[in-house]
Order: C-alpha cells, then structure tokens, then sequence
C-alpha cells in the first residue's frame, strides 16, 4: 500500500492564534490606544504638568515665621522674664566699666567651644586674644574662630546692621576674603530673617541660629550661628551689653531640638539662665573690685591699680599678660602679683612653677 504523506497545514493569519497551538508568553492582547500610559498627553497645556503627577513636596517656608510668631505668644510669659533679666544685665554693664564686656565674652565663648567641640580654655583664649600666642598645630583653627567670636562679640557692628545681606556679608568676614558678591546661603539666611521682621528681636536670634546651622556648609557654622544670635539678640536692649550670654550656664539654648515649640522654649530659657549667671557673675567681680582697691590703697605706684583692672576685664592673667596690659615692667608686674596673692585677693590656677596664670579670687 503506498505511503500516504501529508503537506504541512500553514496557520491562517485571520484565524486565533490560541487555535494554532499553546499560548506563548509573548503573546499579548493588542494594546489599547488609551492604555499608553508612558506617552505625554496630545494636550501641550498639560506637558509640563505630566511629569510633576508625582507626590508633591511640601512647599512651606523653611522657617515659617508664623510658626515661630505662634509658639513666641505661647511663650510670651517667658519671654517677658528673660527680656527682664537681660535688661538688668544691660543696665549693669551700661554703669560699669568697660571690661566687664570683654571678660563675659571669653567666658561665654570658652564655654560655647564645649559645645561645638573647640574646646578652648579661658587661659589659653587670653593669651590667644591678647598676645597671640598659645596656638599649636592641632587647634590654631580652634583658636582662630574663638577669637573672632570674642571680636564680633565685643565690637563692631551687629549683623543686621545696614540690611541683613550686607550687614550678614560683613558681619562674617565674607568681604574680608575677596568676596564682593554676597553668598549664596547668606542671601538665603538674609531672606529668612527679612521674613521674621516684626518678631521679637530674642525669637529672631533663634531663627536665625537655626536657620544657619541648615543653610552654611562652612567648618566652624555652629560658632558663626552662636555669635550672630547673640549679638542680634542684644538689640532689645540700650546699647549697655552688646550680645546676649548663651552658654555661661551651659548650652541648654543651643540644644534645643523638635518643632519649633521645643526650640524656642529651649532657647528663652537656656538664654535667660545664662544671662542672669552673668548678672550674678558681675556682682561678684563688682565686690572684689572693691575689696582690692581698699586692699592696696596704702601700695604706691601705678601698676596695682592698674593690675586690678586688668583682673577685672581678664577672668585668666599670666605674668606676660599682665606686663601687656599694665605696661609695666616684668619686675613690678610680679612683684604686685606676689603681694595680691598674699593678701588674698588673686590665686594661681595651674599649680605649676611655669607658664603661670592667675585669676580674681571672687
């Protein structure tokens, strides 16, 4: 019987493809015009919008002053208190004499270093401040934004001062380096205090230390916040103290973490512990004042008299030191300093026979 051979059945192309053999995984139902999904819309009006359907980002002020003016009149009591306490130590330092400032000003920059990690001594900040000396190769950059704090805390003029742009480019030394344009976050910071105009000048300070920890990108902005709040702070008072004290009683005001709620509680009440600690600080230097110029009346000559003062503006002195700033000679500073230590009125702090330093026994 012949073989009977058959001739292979070519596919229909009209017919289902699901009757030609098993499904491929290829396959597809043809697509749906209105399913193109990754095409833009035909509408032009729409194209920019196509690729902005995403979540939208949160487009309030970084810094939102009303914020800020809500949680400053939940607070106003504190406020007040601190405005109270500040305006006494004004009026203090407006009466007394003029190295008051000075020697609050190392202080309150030798503590704020324990915050920010520069950790300078108030012995080695005035020997750095006043000869410029006392620098090694691990902390000379320590050194040197601790005495431009020291600088921009005790004269000069504040950083709002002519406008926040330029008050703010000046006030940082940016001009200083060449710079003529202002900087790109000291714009953005300019900005951000020119919307908290009409706050109270303490609730400004906190946005503005804030608010340059966020924006400045720089080594030492933590110092550069500290100071610049502080001075702009000082501006509710009558030109008696030229910033207010933040870290004298630790950095509570510096901490301050959460909403903004948190951060300016924190910071009234870190603040007015600091400034009344340098109110009770200057009743003190303000007693022993008195108690050593009745101490050595009956000593001749002009260093004793001097020397005091130098204690009084100084909370730290060595023998170097003292020499500078009396103008006297190495002998007679040596020789008053052996007679207040005698009589009570100095001690010696490193318990050395070299490299010496002495400070007001208050």
């Amino acid at each position: 019987m012949p073989c009977m051979t058959t001739k292979p059945v070519k596919p229909d192309p009209d017919e289902d493809a699901d009757a030609v053999g098993p499904p491929s995984i290829y396959d597809t139902d043809p697509p749906d015009e209105d399913d193109l999904w990754f095409l833009p819309p035909e509408d032009e009006d729409a194209g920019d919008d196509f690729f902005l359907s995403g979540p939208k980002a949160n487009q309030r002020q970084l810094f939102d002053p009303r914020d800020w003016r809500a949680a400053q009149s939940e607070l106003s009591y504190e406020l007040a208190d601190l405005a109270a306490t500040f305006g006494a130590l004004d009026e203090r330092l407006r009466a007394g004499p003029q190295g008051w400032t000075h020697r609050l000003a190392l202080m309150d920059v030798s503590d704020l270093g324990w915050w920010t990690g520069d950790r300078i001594s108030v012995d080695r900040l005035a020997l750095w401040t006043g000869l410029r000396i006392g620098a090694t190769s691990d902390d000379v950059q320590a050194l040197f934004r601790a005495g431009w704090a020291v600088r921009r805390l005790t004269s000069g003029p504040g950083p709002s001062e002519g406008g926040w742009a330029v008050g703010l480019t000046a006030f940082l030394d940016r001009m200083a380096q060449g710079i003529e344009t202002v900087p790109e976050a000291v714009a953005d910071l300019a900005e951000v205090m020119g919307n908290a105009d009409g706050l109270h000048p303490v609730t400004q300070a906190a946005i503005g230390f804030h608010a340059w920890r966020a924006l400045s990108q720089g080594i030492g902005q933590d110092t550069e916040a500290a100071i610049i709040a502080a001075r702009h702070a000082a501006t509710m008072g009558r030109g008696g103290a030229l910033f207010m004290p933040l870290a004298l009683s630790g950095p509570g005001a510096l901490r301050g973490m959460g909403d903004v709620d948190e951060k300016l509680s924190a910071w009234i009440k870190g603040a007015g512990q600091a400034a009344l600690a340098a109110l009770l600080h200057l009743d003190r230097v303000k007693t022993w004042d008195k108690r050593a110029r009745e101490a050595t009346s009956g000593l001749s000559g002009r260093t004793p008299p001097q020397l005091i003062d130098a204690l009084t503006a100084w909370p730290m002195v060595s023998a170097p030191l003292a020499e500078e700033l009396t103008q006297a000679s190495r002998a007679a500073v040596q020789r008053n300093i052996d007679r207040f230590t005698r009589r009570g009125l100095i001690r010696e702090v490193t318990g050395q026979g070299r490299y010496r330093v002495w400070t007001a026994a208050l």
